[in-house]
């Protein structure tokens, strides 16, 4: 069930940092999320391909969906007609992957880097020597990476209760935000989205220096297992 109160109530709260929320959707009925488009919502973020298509298909046109999860390069295909946003590329083989795709559309796709900033191994991303690797090649291969954007970097941090620790993972990603634009986007203001912060740390995600907060279940209630 929405919660419109809480929904209000943070757009309210966001809308103060200039903070765009992205309300995360998935294993969620289309007719929730049809609901919160219908308050005003356009931002919907999903984490696997085929329930993304097929919530696509049967909702507005204007809803910007932004794929948050683990994308394998071989599904690309499928929702590169549509996306607005990917969250996740943590590869030289996807950030490639998803520039084909774009080329057979004759469309850009806007991608953020995945960063890994928590203690979890099961979480992906990009170390740091990564991450700067990723960037020498985005740079190097411009002239063949022409349909794809990278818009900024995303990040998880622990799932943890030590409010100090989620801090300092989010504070090593701005820094490294900050290196990134410095150092390979100087004078190009579409490197500007860090991405990080969900329903349980997007305050301090906010403080920390987050344009972009996922959140799911404070929105449309807690998921069945």
């Amino acid at each position: 069930m929405i919660q419109t109160a809480t929904y209000t109530a943070l757009c309210e709260e966001l809308s103060r940092s200039h903070t765009t929320l992205i309300a995360v959707s998935k294993m969620k009925p289309a007719g929730d999320i049809q609901a919160l488009y219908d308050l005003g919502q356009r931002d919907f973020g999903e984490n696997y391909v085929q329930e993304l298509v097929e919530k696509q298909a049967q909702l507005p046109g204007d809803i910007r969906w932004h794929f948050i999860g683990h994308l394998q390069s071989n599904k690309v295909k499928y929702i590169a007609p549509f996306v607005s946003l990917i969250h996740g590329v943590d590869s030289f083989k996807l950030l490639t992957e998803i520039n084909k795709q774009a080329e057979k559309l004759g469309r850009n796709i806007e991608c953020l880097l995945q960063v890994h900033i928590a203690t979890e191994e099961t979480k992906f991303g990009l170390d740091e020597k990564e991450l700067l690797e990723a960037l020498e090649y985005y740079t190097a291969q411009q002239d063949k990476l022409q349909h794809i954007t990278i818009r900024g970097l995303m990040g998880m941090a622990s799932f943890s209760e030590d409010e100090a620790q989620v801090r300092a993972e989010f504070r090593s990603l701005k820094a490294l935000h900050h290196l990134a634009a410095k150092s390979y986007f100087l004078g190009d203001s579409r490197f500007n989205i860090l991405s990080m912060g969900m329903s349980g740390d997007y305050k301090m995600a906010i403080e920390e220096g987050s344009t972009h907060v996922r959140v799911g279940s404070l929105l449309f209630g807690n998921r069945k297992p």
